[in-house]
C-alpha cells in the first residue's frame, strides 16, 4: 500500500505540501542523510505516479499534479550535490574530474552535439550498431538546406522576443516616464535603453504648451 496515498487524501481536491528542497539546503547534509533522502524521494515518486495513472483510470483530476515536478527537481538537485562532491573528491585524489569524457560532434541532421564516450566491446570499425547511430547517411544538399532553414528559424525567434522586449520597454517608458533607468538596463542588457527613450514611442501622455 506504499504505492498509494493516504486515504485521507483520496477524496481532497487539492493536497497542501511543501517546496522541492534546495541546493543550499542539500549541501550541508551528510552522504548518509542524501542516500536515505534519495530513497525516500523515489518512493515518493513511485507513489504519485501510481496514483496520477489511478485517476486517469478513474477518469478524474489528479489533485496537486505538481508535487510531482517539486519531487523531481528535488531529486535532480540531489544529484547535482552529488556529482560536485564526487568532483571535488576526484580533482583531490586524482587531479581529474571523474566525469566521463566527451566531445563535441555531428548527429545525423548536421547539428552539433555533445557526445559523452563509453566503452565498446567491439573497435569501432566492425560495431554495425555504432555505425548506424553514429554515421552521417543523410544526403549533404537536402542537409545543408535543412540547415539553413533551421538557422533562419531560429533567428527569426531570437528576432521576435528582442521586438517583444523592444515594444515591453517602450510601454514602460511611455506609462512611466520617471522610472529608474539602471532597473531597465541590468533587466534588459541586450537592449539600448538610452536610444529607445528617444523613440517617439516613449513619449509621454502630456499636453504641450
Amino acid at each position: 500500500m506504499e504505492f498509494f496515498d493516504s486515504e485521507e487524501n483520496w477524496s481532497l481536491s487539492e493536497v497542501k505540501v511543501g517546496r522541492s528542497w534546495k541546493k543550499e539546503e542539500l549541501r550541508i547534509k551528510s552522504n548518509e542523510d542524501l542516500h536515505k533522502l534519495w530513497y525516500v524521494l523515489l518512493k515518493e515518486k513511485n507513489m504519485l505516479l501510481t496514483m496520477e495513472h489511478e485517476y486517469k483510470e478513474c477518469y478524474e483530476a489528479f489533485p496537486s499534479p505538481e508535487r510531482i515536478d517539486k519531487v523531481k527537481e528535488s531529486m535532480v538537485n540531489l544529484e547535482d550535490i552529488i556529482r560536485e562532491r564526487n568532483k571535488a573528491y576526484w580533482l583531490l585524489e586524482t587531479g581529474q574530474t571523474g566525469e566521463r569524457p566527451g566531445k563535441p560532434v555531428y548527429n545525423q541532421l548536421g547539428l552539433r552535439t555533445f557526445y559523452k564516450m563509453r566503452e565498446h566491446i567491439l573497435p569501432k570499425d566492425m560495431n554495425r550498431s555504432w555505425w548506424k547511430k553514429h554515421k552521417q547517411w543523410y544526403n549533404f544538399r537536402e542537409c545543408d538546406r535543412f540547415l539553413s532553414l533551421y538557422r533562419e528559424k531560429l533567428f527569426l525567434e531570437k528576432r521576435k522576443a528582442r521586438n517583444r522586449d523592444k515594444n515591453h520597454v517602450l510601454g514602460l517608458l511611455k506609462r512611466f516616464p520617471d522610472m529608474d533607468i539602471s532597473i531597465l538596463k541590468e533587466q534588459y542588457p541586450h537592449l539600448n535603453i538610452d536610444r529607445l527613450k528617444l523613440n517617439r514611442k516613449a513619449d509621454p501622455h502630456f499636453i504641450p504648451s
